[in-house]
C-alpha cells in the first residue's frame, strides 16, 4: 500500500517537472478526455450558424422642417449657441407660397439582429427591433441586402417573423430547450451597436426566470448589448434554443445578466404569426398575487403554492364558473401552479373557446370547476402615418412619465361604469416600474380627475418633471393608487 502511495507521488513529481501536459497519461485521461474538459473552441459552431444570423436595419419616415432662413443664417444661429452669445430677436422672411413642400426622408431608426428559419426567406427576431419602423432592412452576411416585410409581430412575448425575397438561405436548426441544463455553454451571434457578426459565449445562469407576464426566460452571462436584440442563443450542438431578448442593466450596457427567450415558446408564437399575422391567447378574467408563506399556512394550504384570487372580474369565464375571490388556483388543466406567475402562462397558451379544469383551494378543501377559456383582448399594432384615426404621439411630458394615453370609448366607459378617465396604451420606464400597464384606466392625476387624453397630456405638461406624480388607475374590478417617478 505504502509502495503504490509512493509510486504514485514520484509519478506525480516527475509528472510537474516534465509539465502538465505529461501528467495526462498517468492519471488514466486521454488527451481526447481532458481537450473536451478544457475550455469550449467556438470556431466550427460560428462557421455553422453565422451565416444564419442577419443584421436588421430599421428606417423611419420622417418630415424635415421647412427652412426658415439660409443656410448662412443657420451657420449664424450656431455660432451664437456654439459661444453662448444672445441671439438677436431678427425677423424672419414668410416662406413663399409656391415653394415645394419638403419630402419625407427616411431616417436610420435602429439596428438588431436576426436569424433564419427557413431557406425561402422567413427570419426571426424580437418585436421591439422592427416596432414602429417603416422599412427594414436585412443584410445576410455574404453582404447582401434586401428589404423585408413583416409576417407579424406580438409585444407581449416580445417575438416578430420577418420575411424577405430569397431563396437557398442557410437555416438554423432549433434545439430542444428542455435538454438545456443551467451551467452549459452557450454562444451568442448579433450585432451590438451596429457592428455585425459579433461573437459571445457564457454559460445558463438560470432557467424558468420570471421577468413577463407569458414567458419563462433563460438567463445567462453572455455579453448582450444593444443590437443583439433578435439574435440567437446557440448551444454547443450549433443549435438555436434562445432568442437573445433583454439585460438587465442600471448603465444601459451588459452588466452579466442577460435574458433570452425560450425556442419552444418562440416556435409556437411564431406558427400563429406566420398562420394568422397575431397570437391568440386565453384568458379568464381574475387578478391574482403570490401566495405568502402566511397565507398559506394560516389557511390550511401547507406549502405556498398555487396563485390567490384578489379579485373577479364581473361577467368573466371564472365568475360564470364559480370562483371567488379569496380561492387559492392550485391547478389548470392538470398542471400544478407552483407560483403565481404560472397561471397566465397556462391560461395564455391555452386556446380560446376550449373547456379546462380549475382547481381551487377553499376553506380547507379543493374545489373543481370547469371554465371556458375566453380570448385576451388582441394587442392594438401600432401604425405609421395613415389616417386621422391613428393614435397621436404623446407628449414630451408623457414621455417622462413612461405613458401612452387614449380616450376610452363610450362601450368602454359603459363596461367599466366610470364616467371619465383614458385608456394605458403603452406603460414603459417610470410608469411600468410604478405597476401600470397596458389596458389600466388613468381616472386622474394628483386631485384632478382625467376626462380625456387631451386633457391628460396638458395636465402632465404642468407638472413639475424632477418630481412623482400619484395617479389612481383602474385594472378588472380594482382601483389602486400608483407612484411614478420620472425618468432621469
Amino acid at each position: 500500500m505504502f509502495q503504490n502511495r509512493a509510486t504514485s507521488l514520484k509519478a506525480l513529481t516527475l509528472a510537474f517537472a516534465l509539465g502538465l501536459g505529461s501528467l495526462v497519461p498517468l492519471l488514466g485521461v486521454s488527451p481526447a478526455q481532458a481537450q473536451a474538459r478544457a475550455l469550449p473552441d467556438f470556431t466550427d459552431l460560428v462557421e455553422q450558424v453565422g451565416p444564419s444570423v442577419v443584421n436588421i436595419r430599421t428606417l423611419e419616415k420622417v418630415n424635415p422642417r421647412a427652412q426658415q432662413g439660409s443656410p448662412g443664417d443657420e451657420e449664424m444661429l450656431e455660432f451664437f449657441k456654439r459661444f453662448g452669445i444672445p441671439i438677436p430677436n431678427v425677423p424672419r422672411q414668410a416662406p413663399r407660397q409656391n415653394r415645394p413642400q419638403p419630402q419625407e426622408e427616411e431616417q436610420p431608426r435602429g439596428v438588431g439582429s436576426g436569424f433564419i428559419l427557413s431557406s425561402d426567406g422567413l427570419i426571426m427576431t424580437n418585436a421591439h427591433v422592427i416596432d414602429g419602423a417603416d422599412e427594414l432592412l436585412v443584410t445576410l452576411t455574404d453582404k447582401r441586402e434586401f428589404k423585408a416585410k413583416v409576417i407579424g409581430a406580438d409585444k407581449r412575448s416580445d417575438v416578430a417573423v420577418v420575411k424577405i425575397e430569397a431563396t437557398g438561405l442557410p437555416a438554423v436548426k432549433i434545439g430542444d430547450v428542455n435538454r438545456l441544463k443551467v451551467g452549459e455553454w452557450v454562444m451568442a451571434i448579433g450585432s451590438p451597436f451596429g457592428l455585425e457578426n459579433t461573437v459571445t459565449a457564457g454559460i445558463v445562469s438560470a432557467k424558468q426566470r420570471d421577468t413577463g407576464d407569458f414567458l419563462p426566460f433563460i438567463q445567462t452571462d453572455v455579453a448582450i448589448n444593444p443590437g443583439n436584440s433578435g439574435g440567437p442563443l446557440i448551444n454547443m450542438r450549433g443549435e438555436v434554443v434562445g432568442i437573445n431578448s433583454q439585460i438587465y442593466s442600471r448603465s444601459g450596457g451588459f452588466m452579466g445578466i442577460s435574458f433570452s427567450i425560450p425556442m419552444d415558446e418562440a416556435v409556437r408564437v411564431s406558427d400563429q404569426l406566420r398562420a394568422s399575422g397575431r397570437v391568440s391567447r386565453g384568458r379568464i378574467g381574475v387578478q391574482i398575487e403570490q401566495v405568502s408563506k402566511e397565507v398559506a399556512e394560516s389557511l390550511g394550504l401547507g406549502k405556498p403554492i398555487g396563485a390567490l384570487v384578489r379579485g373577479v372580474e364581473t361577467g368573466a369565464p371564472a365568475e360564470k364558473a364559480g370562483v371567488e375571490a379569496g380561492d387559492i388556483i392550485t391547478k389548470f388543466d392538470g398542471k400544478l401552479i407552483e407560483k403565481s406567475s404560472d397561471l397566465p402562462r397556462l391560461v395564455g397558451g391555452t386556446k380560446p373557446g376550449s373547456k379546462s379544469t380549475v382547481t381551487v383551494f377553499r376553506r380547507g378543501a379543493y374545489k373543481d370547476f370547469i371554465i371556458t377559456v375566453a380570448e385576451i383582448e388582441p394587442e392594438k399594432v401600432a401604425s405609421k402615418g395613415g389616417s386621422g384615426e391613428d393614435k397621436k404621439k404623446s407628449s414630451t411630458a408623457s414621455q417622462v412619465f413612461g405613458l401612452t394615453v387614449s380616450d376610452l370609448t363610450d362601450a368602454q366607459r359603459k363596461e367599466l361604469k366610470v364616467k371619465a378617465g383614458v385608456r394605458v396604451d403603452a406603460a414603459v420606464d417610470s410608469a411600468a416600474r410604478a405597476g401600470l400597464q397596458e389596458g389600466d384606466v388613468i381616472l386622474s392625476v394628483g386631485t384632478s380627475e382625467i376626462a380625456s387624453a387631451k386633457e391628460f397630456d396638458t395636465l402632465l405638461a404642468k407638472q413639475d418633471k424632477s418630481k412623482p406624480i400619484t395617479v389612481l388607475y383602474r385594472r378588472g374590478d380594482w382601483t389602486q393608487y400608483a407612484v411614478i417617478r420620472p425618468s432621469k
